[in-house]
């Protein structure tokens, strides 16, 4: 009998995209084996990983639900796994775990990507929390204004007394266009703070590139160690970006599908009309609603139109295209008595 690859990864039948990833995310970190030494985690570690190659394809996933682990891995003629000919071809896992595991997180490493030297409390989050190092770039990107620099040093802050070794975290909003989330981009941000490098405190200024990487989503966090003020006797501060979308005329985020409102005249909505529904990409999409009646809550799905997923950038979300239907504020005393006479009640 095949693997129940949905007990293996403790999630239901029915499960979402993003209900996968939470699982994988907490299983594969769980037992992944330079953290896990118990003789089933290797093999446990691979499940997982197998279990989510499948069920996050869509494909895979389509067929594995309906001819199970024997059908995916035995091919089925003319489904995902069959050649263009009608012809199959079974799916085989490449076998390596720890491959899974760094496109995943986007690192060969473990978990180093999580938290630095003997923090591990730094590990989960509900937001992306991402050490930086610096990249080159020409764009200077200033979030001042007329180009000022950020200050470095944290006001008002209240004072760890169970950490006096390092000062609070700072924390700056980097507003990013959708455009640049579409491709992905690098910022740079220039910081003033106090530098310690000559023997005596001095102000300088510093600048911080910032990669951006296509898909991420609002919210996550850039964190720049020990970037802070250089005080004798304490650790800089860590300074910390986060991702925050700039408002678009045309277009707004929904995780990682963008929406796009289209507006239409009633008659269009019941008689139906032709949409050019603009894209991301700088293209344009027909949209035929001929022979439909396009009601307020109706949503037209473009597969593919929309962001990068973080996590897998060939992936992409899809383009919600809403109706924003302008209705009329008069009508003729003769137009409604033929509308009432024609509409249904």
């Amino acid at each position: 009998m095949g693997k129940d690859f949905y007990k293996i990864l403790g999630i239901s039948r029915n499960a979402n995209d993003d209900e996968i990833k939470k699982a994988y995310r907490k299983l594969a970190l769980k037992y992944h084996p330079d953290k896990n030494k118990t003789p089933e985690a290797e093999e446990r570690f691979k499940e997982i990983a197998e279990g989510y190659e499948i069920l996050s394809d869509k494909k895979k996933r389509d067929i594995y639900d309906q001819y199970g682990e024997e059908g995916l891995k035995g091919g089925i003629s003319g489904t995902q796994g069959g050649d263009q000919d009608g012809g199959s071809r079974a799916y085989q896992y490449h076998g390596d775990p720890r491959a899974t595991f760094a496109q995943f997180f986007g690192s060969s490493d473990p978990f180093g990507i999580f938290f630095s030297s003997s923090d591990p409390s730094r590990m989960f989050g509900d937001s992306q929390n991402i050490f930086m190092a610096t990249g080159n770039d020409d764009d200077i990107y200033s979030q001042m204004g007329g180009g000022g620099a950020f200050r470095s040093q944290s006001f008002n802050a209240q004072p760890n007394r169970k950490r006096q070794q390092q000062d609070p975290p700072i924390e700056h909003n980097l507003y990013v266009s959708l455009e640049e989330v579409d491709k992905g981009c690098v910022k740079k941000m220039k910081i003033s703070r106090m530098s310690m490098a000559s023997g005596q405190q001095r102000k300088e200024e510093k600048v911080l590139n910032i990669t951006v990487k296509p898909g991420w989503k609002a919210g996550t966090k850039i964190t720049f160690q020990k970037e802070g003020d250089q005080t004798p006797g304490k650790v800089p501060a860590d300074i910390i970006f986060i991702i925050r979308d700039k408002p678009h005329p045309l277009f707004k985020r929904e995780g990682s599908d963008i929406k796009y409102n289209a507006q239409i005249s009633l008659k269009q909505a019941l008689c139906g009309t032709v949409v050019q529904v603009s894209t991301l990409q700088g293209d344009r999409i027909t949209v035929n609603s001929q022979g439909e009646i396009i009601k307020p809550n109706t949503v037209k799905r473009i597969p593919g139109r929309g962001l990068p997923f973080p996590k897998e950038p060939t992936r992409r979300g899809d383009l919600l295209v809403a109706f924003d239907i302008k209705f009329p504020d008069t009508l003729p005393s003769g137009t409604k008595d033929l509308l009432s006479d024609i509409l249904p009640n």
